[in-house]
């Protein structure tokens, strides 16, 4: 690869993950207009997802880890602590599983869902992690019960919309010629 292409590749990676991280710094305020279920759809995880999918796992890692964060700073949403340090954990793994696995795996419609659904386990599974060395860090518990409810039953609205979602936007972003996770 020449070098003005690389360079150029660069730049559009870098413009399309400053879009993705302004579609996760803005999406709750939608998702938000949906009381009974706004915050169950999980709207950040979305743009970290589509990231890693489009740009590859190091700008998804990045744009996962920085949003939440980001947005607690900016807006208070999520707390910051823990859930937005929890949430930077939980999305990195989620950006940066699916550009990795992307990257390595045949772009066909079953390995698009299957790289969905390991992001997404893997991700909520980091989260219980870093949950659990957060709670020991401030003196308080992280049950078993909790993990469930957090990464699983209060999320099922959320996981429902990834997984509808996420593979039908990327199919048709790769179709038109938008991926920049080249192998």
């Amino acid at each position: 690869m020449n070098k003005n292409r690389m360079t150029s590749l660069q730049i559009r990676r870098l413009t399309y993950a400053a879009l993705y991280l302004a579609i996760a710094l803005v999406l709750p305020f939608v998702t938000g207009q949906i009381p009974e279920i706004g915050s169950a759809l999980c709207p950040m995880h979305i743009p970290a997802l589509l990231c890693g999918f489009m740009c590859g796992w190091t700008w998804g890692a990045a744009v996962g880890f920085i949003a939440p964060l980001l947005r607690s700073v900016i807006f208070g949403m999520p707390a910051l602590f823990p859930a937005a340090v929890a949430m930077a954990f939980e999305l990195a793994v989620y950006g940066g599983m699916a550009g990795f696995l992307r990257r390595k795996l045949p772009r066909k419609r079953g390995v698009t869902y299957a790289v969905l659904l390991i992001s997404m386990i893997a991700g909520r599974i980091v989260w219980g992690a870093v949950r659990v060395i957060l709670a020991g860090l401030s003196g308080s518990s992280f049950t078993w019960a909790l993990f469930l409810a957090g990464a699983v039953t209060n999320a099922i609205p959320g996981i429902i919309l990834q997984l509808v979602l996420v593979p039908v936007l990327v199919i048709a972003m790769e179709r038109a010629g938008l991926s920049l996770n080249e192998k």
